[in-house]
């Protein structure tokens, strides 16, 4: 999947990973990175470096929560919003690259989790939802 996103991404300046995370922002910022990770399932280690990638990049701000220090929060800035027409755009790209209509693209979803977490049970995958 990372492969087949590859040249429709490369065109925005976004790693696969990078995408993920500029997606779940634009469903909803400022995220915590906790609740980024959580959103992604990535762990903190993996999430940081990516967030602060893009934030090299200007694509995201990091700022202390005022309200809890021990907190950042990651918000999405003008120059990633202007793309956001284009990130999601992504989606239709990869519909139509592997000719799946929205039945076939949940099926190819379904799928791909099911070999994501092969081992959860019926009460872990309630949770993950």
């Amino acid at each position: 999947m990372v492969r087949l996103h590859k040249p429709f991404l490369e065109p925005l300046g976004l790693t696969f990973p990078q995408y993920l995370v500029i997606l779940a922002l634009l469903d909803g910022a400022p995220l915590t990175v906790g609740a980024l990770g959580a959103r992604l399932d990535m762990d903190t280690g993996t999430i940081t470096p990516l967030v602060k990638r893009l934030e090299a990049a200007g694509m995201v701000s990091r700022v202390r929560d005022r309200t809890d220090e021990r907190r950042v929060l990651v918000d999405l800035t003008a120059a990633s919003r202007a793309l956001e027409s284009e990130v999601r755009g992504v989606t239709d790209q990869i519909k139509t690259a592997c000719q799946l209509d929205d039945a076939g693209l949940q099926d190819l979803r379904r799928t791909l989790e099911g070999l994501a977490y092969p081992a959860v049970d019926s009460t872990q995958e309630k949770e993950r939802k």
